[in-house]
């Protein structure tokens, strides 16, 4: 269940922000966040990397405060580095590491010294660091172009470990991380002192948290335990949450019924009285006495039933606030009708050739720049490439054992699709007409279909009403990917083969539970690079295909 933070190392106090156009990130925010490991997890543009942003003092409040107990360093979202930036710089080590080699080789300036100061043993604390997060001692004297995407990550990493501040928010840091990169992070972060604040999608990571935050609906409230423990709880206390409103809502139609029913009630003795007083029954004192007892019955009759309906609807009111109505995308992919026997695509290493046949997932692995996404960008440009045979004549090596490989590659490309109805994600999530609008943009993709349906369509990716006419460049970087994701999964006719490069990177949890429904549900080819093993885990992949020092290998 929910619990109070440890000793607070950040607070927030009624803590606002608005972007300049007057749209609220976060408004009236109060909390805090403790000592030790903490996972930020909430849904995409639920404002988690603008309260990081906040915490570090990158953006102002419009209102309110933040406090952080201590020095506090970030790494971003997105590491934008000039590739010919040196290394010693990314650590924040450049002056003082260049001012001791200098005094080491007989340079006595005294601007050395003072810039030097205590940090005479800064390069040997720079190769620990290094060491730690699996990089070789020589990374201190390249740039960051000479460094692979994880390698910075981790570098940037190691710089924040060197300078050692209270605090350190990590803004999704495994994005794009390969396996191993990925557990040399989890070994960091098991084994990290001070204040540590993660926002992540990886399950794995925030399984090292001591505690889990949760920011959702402009309310921050932190969980003792990591993400199982909270998602757990969460689950059985909207489990009770949802039993608890059927309950309040069967009272609610209870009580309505008995105030129906009083009603008839009343207006039947009120009939009934007139009867007797018409017909002179009763004498007329009587028949007054009696008309006014029954009103006087009445009408508490009608303040009781009132009241409790009113309590009713109270209830009811107080239990659907308990259940949460989280706006999530419906994502129903269309049947392609890909038969068992229909070659999709082939990948080759110049030795041995690969098949991906009929409805099959298939999953490409591989450490970063072992040139997975220059594979598939190959594959998509192949993709019109003429097929050596009918797409409707069974692969006559499709009931071999061993017919997935082959010695001799049949075709001097590395990539080839047997289908120009390929649908590809990329991993920038580029591609799109930055200058069209939302609409404009499915509909290239899906030009036979009318523009109120796309519409309808694109509800279920959450892009409604004017957003859709907006241009997709003024769009956030989540709405974004949901653009490009419905252009990709609305595609008309719907695509034989769907390519994926990192689809999880820019997806929050849920999202990807939706994703990963869609895709258990699609009868087309899945070929998906994902360095997520719990992602992979859950879309049953048939075959997995590990590419390193280019060649290709079944796993």
């Amino acid at each position: 269940m929910p619990t109070a933070a440890r000793t607070s190392a950040v607070v927030f106090d009624r803590l606002s922000f608005h972007w300049p156009d007057g749209t609220p990130a976060l408004d009236g925010l109060s909390g805090a966040i403790g000592e030790g490991r903490t996972g930020l997890v909430g849904r995409n543009g639920s404002g988690k990397s603008t309260l990081l942003r906040l915490i570090s003092g990158d953006l102002m409040p419009t209102s309110g405060t933040v406090t952080a107990v201590g020095d506090v360093a970030r790494l971003p979202q997105q590491l934008t580095l000039d590739t010919t930036r040196p290394v010693a710089d990314l650590l924040g080590i450049r002056e003082p590491l260049t001012a001791a080699r200098a005094i080491e080789s007989g340079d006595v300036d005294p601007r050395h010294f003072d810039a030097v100061g205590d940090a005479w043993d800064v390069e040997a604390r720079a190769h620990v660091v290094l060491a730690e997060a699996g990089l070789p001692p020589d990374t201190l004297d390249r740039t960051v172009g000479e460094l692979s995407g994880g390698e910075a990550v981790l570098a940037a990493i190691a710089g924040i470990r060197l300078r050692a501040p209270e605090i350190t928010l990590l803004d999704e840091p495994t994005n794009n991380l390969d396996r191993g990169a990925r557990e040399r992070l989890a070994r960091l972060v098991t084994a990290w002192r001070g204040t540590l604040v993660v926002v992540s999608h990886d399950v794995g990571l925030l399984e090292l948290m001591d505690d889990t935050a949760e920011l959702h609906d402009g309310t921050l409230t932190v969980f003792g335990g990591p993400y199982s423990s909270w998602r757990a709880w969460l689950d059985a206390e909207q489990g009770a949450a949802r039993q608890a409103e059927a309950t309040a809502a069967s009272a609610l139609r209870r009580e309505r019924r008995q105030r129906i029913e009083a009603e008839t009630t009343i207006a039947r003795r009120r009939a009934y009285g007139r009867r007797a007083e018409l017909e002179r029954r009763v004498p007329k004192i009587v028949a007054g006495a009696r008309k006014r007892s029954a009103q006087e019955s009445a009408g508490r009759l009608r303040v009781e039933s009132a009241v409790k309906e009113s309590q009713a609807r109270a209830a009811l009111d107080a239990a659907e606030r308990r259940v949460r109505d989280d706006a999530g995308i419906r994502i129903d992919l269309p049947d392609p009708g890909v038969a068992a026997s229909r070659r999709i695509a082939s990948l080759t290493d110049g030795e041995r050739t690969w098949t991906i046949q009929g409805p099959e997932r298939v999953a490409l692995i591989g450490p970063n720049g072992a040139g997975k996404t220059t594979l598939l960008e190959r594959l998509v440009a192949n993709s019109s490439y003429p097929d050596r045979q009918s797409a409707d004549t069974p692969d006559p090596g499709a009931d071999r054992p061993d017919r997935r490989s082959c010695r001799q590659s049949r075709s001097p490309l590395p990539a080839v699709s047997h289908t120009a109805q390929v649908g590809y994600l990329p991993q920038r999530v580029d591609g799109l007409a930055d200058d069209a609008s939302v609409l404009e943009n499915v509909r290239m993709a899906a030009p036979g279909v009318p523009p109120a349906e796309v519409r309808n369509r694109l509800a279920r990716f959450l892009l409604r009403g004017a957003t859709v006419e907006r241009p997709v460049s003024t769009l956030s970087g989540g709405e974004r990917f949901r653009v490009a994701l419905a252009r990709l999964l609305l595609a008309d006719p719907a695509p034989q083969l769907l390519v994926l490069d990192e689809p999880t990177n820019n997806l929050d949890l849920d999202t990807v539970d939706q994703l990963v429904d869609a895709l258990s549900a699609y009868r087309g080819a899945v070929l998906v690079v994902s360095h997520d093993d719990a992602f992979l885990a859950r879309l049953d992949i048939d075959l997995t295909l590990e590419l390193r020092d280019g060649m290709i290998a079944q796993r």
